[in-house]
């Protein structure tokens, strides 16, 4: 029976250890790291000149190609004249009338005035002949201001452009009644060289801009990143903030101002403003998908030289990217797993293997996105996707 019983343990055999995991490995990064703050902005001419009509009358003509650059000064519309220039000659007449009637009585004053000092007419004539060419002489002010007018209303009938700019899309046709009192206006005329961006910061963003400003005021760089993903070649620079916060969405709006010799931006456009804070000396950067948050810790695995797994409490910073700085935790050089951490523990065994980075997808910048607080967001602005924390 012994024996049967031996035979019979000797017939199983133990089962196989488990195979050692297999995870992929990045090496901790040590490098000078930009910190950038970001918001949505909205394109707008540096001055936007709205054309309307000062006088009433038939539009006749368009003198510019709707969307190509004007000169200021450049015709742009012409109402019909003739009703104008008829009303020029009108009070080149009335101002006639009354340049001889006060030539008459000036000579007539000029009479009376010796004839007064020697008594030879009454003062009741000097004082009606001194009224008389004071009245002449108001009423050919006036007539005088009337011509102006008339010259100035013959004027308005050439609508000229105030800046140099693009011009927009007329809203008028040839043979329309335009007034000063009409809803919509003529065209509008944007300078757009060099190009304005708005945007909102956050009260909390705006403390801690005001808090952290340099005190030798150095300009802080500003890219402008395009609805595709490029970022615009010319940088720009801080022009403004406004002098009160929006009630209704709790922001500042700040104005930022780039060079547009090409006319590539256009008012109406949306881009996303980038501003280059500080630089993060020596930071120490992992993906951020090696990054495990439990309850508000933060955790790493660490592949050892034995390639064994040591789990680390770590302190994380901004996001670049698609990384994390580490600013407390690691070490250069250290082998941090980013795919495949819920597959291991502390202590255990693990096959590392050096992980491959995707190829970011066409459109997307290629540098390293940090903002210091989660942007302000326009309505416009789409949410962010949620990090991926392993």
């Amino acid at each position: 029976m012994l024996a049967l019983l031996l035979a019979t343990a000797c017939d199983k055999v133990a089962p196989p250890p488990p195979p050692v995991p297999v995870v992929d490995v990045v090496t901790v990064a040590q490098k000078d790291v930009p910190i950038y703050m970001e918001w949505i902005g909205s394109l707008e001419g540096d001055v936007n000149a709205v054309i309307r009509p000062q006088v009433t009358g038939y539009l006749i003509k368009q003198n510019y190609r709707e969307g190509d650059l004007v000169k200021q000064g450049q015709p742009l519309f012409e109402i019909d004249p003739r009703t104008f220039e008829a009303a020029v000659e009108e009070a080149k007449g009335l101002r006639a009338q009354q340049q001889a009637r006060y030539d008459t009585t000036r000579a007539n004053l000029a009479r009376i005035k010796p004839l007064a000092a020697k008594n030879a007419v009454s003062q009741k004539d000097l004082d009606d002949a001194v009224g008389a060419d004071l009245s002449a002489k108001a009423a050919l002010e006036a007539a005088e201001a009337s011509l102006k007018t008339a010259k100035l209303n013959l004027g308005f009938t050439r609508i000229t452009s105030p800046i140099t700019g693009i011009a927009g899309i007329a809203k008028a046709q040839i043979g329309d009644l335009l007034s000063p009192s009409m809803p919509t206006e003529l065209t509008t005329v944007s300078n757009v060289d060099p190009i304005k961006v708005y945007f909102n910061i956050s009260e909390r963003e705006y403390l801690k801009l005001a808090a952290n400003r340099p005190a030798d005021s150095t300009p802080v760089p500003i890219d402008l990143i395009l609805v595709d993903g490029s970022f615009y070649p010319e940088q720009g620079k801080f022009l403004l903030l406004n002098r009160q916060v929006n009630a209704t969405t709790g922001t500042f709006q700040a104005v930022a101002q780039f060079p547009n010799n090409k006319n590539l931006l256009r008012p109406g456009q949306y881009g996303k403003i980038r501003a280059t804070m500080s630089i993060n000396k020596g930071a120490l950067l992992v993906p951020q998908r090696a990054v495990t948050e439990i309850q508000g810790k933060y955790l790493v695995a660490v592949v050892g030289a034995d390639n064994k797994v040591d789990i680390r409490p770590v302190s994380v910073g901004e996001r670049i990217g698609s990384d994390w700085i580490v600013s407390k935790g690691l070490q250069p050089g250290d082998q941090v797993i980013a795919e495949g951490t819920q597959k291991v523990r502390a202590g255990v065994s693990v096959n590392p293997k050096p992980f491959v980075f995707e190829a970011p997808a066409a459109g997307t910048p290629t540098a390293p996105v940090a903002p210091a607080e989660k942007p302000n967001a326009a309505p416009e602005e789409k949410p962010a996707a949620p990090a991926n924390k392993g």
